[in-house]
């Protein structure tokens, strides 16, 4: 038997004995099991009174979800990228660098618009039916798929930041932070911080 089993099983028999979590937890650190896996067990049962222990739903993998997740973060990226690049073409053109002369190509700000306008309505579709599965039941909170999903998202962001902190640092440090540079770094600073603050939460999912 694989030790999880063994695990829950004996968290199952000591709530049928009528033993409480604190005891039951205590008895498991004893033991040498740790935190997460205490908690794991003790999450997965809950005392049913008069009733033997009753078995709390378990996080779940569905392969449809996984690929709509997939197609979540796809938009997504693909939405940030080009935002950024149309925000970094505009910035060129607001904020001209004198060392570049020449008339600015517009035909990567028609395709960056093209593209928003192509996947931005696909993000948003796809974002308001994960949203909208909250509302039944409790079925998203169990998703490993937005769980997952939502990780690497976060931590996408936190790196984006991080190299953003480091670009400014170092421009700063060289003496070659210039108010292009600046603008363009607070634009991804936005934009990172956006992402990051919209799916904190479901980490805790």
């Amino acid at each position: 038997m694989a030790s999880a089993d063994q695990l829950s099983d004996f968290v199952r028999d000591a709530l049928a004995a009528g033993h409480g979590d604190a005891r039951i937890r205590a008895a498991l650190a004893q033991a040498g099991w740790t935190t997460p896996e205490i908690d794991g067990a003790v999450m997965a049962w809950s005392a049913g009174g008069d009733l033997p222990p009753v078995p709390r739903p378990q996080p779940y993998v569905s392969a449809r979800e996984a690929m709509l997740y997939a197609l979540l973060m796809i938009a997504l990226v693909l939405v940030c990228f080009h935002v950024l690049r149309l925000g970094f073409l505009v910035i060129d053109a607001a904020i001209p660098d004198l060392a570049e002369p020449g008339m600015i190509d517009t035909w990567p700000m028609r395709f960056s618009i093209a593209a928003i306008l192509a996947f931005l309505p696909l993000f948003v579709v796809l974002d308001h039916r994960m949203a909208k599965q909250a509302v039944q039941g409790d079925q998203r909170r169990r998703s490993q798929a937005r769980r997952v999903f939502a990780s690497i998202t976060v931590l996408a962001a936190a790196l984006v930041l991080l190299g953003d902190a480091v670009s400014v640092i170092h421009a700063f440090l060289s003496g070659d932070l210039t108010l292009r540079l600046a603008v363009k770094c607070a634009l991804v600073g936005v934009m990172g911080l956006l992402v990051a603050a919209c799916y904190r939460e479901d980490l805790d999912g």
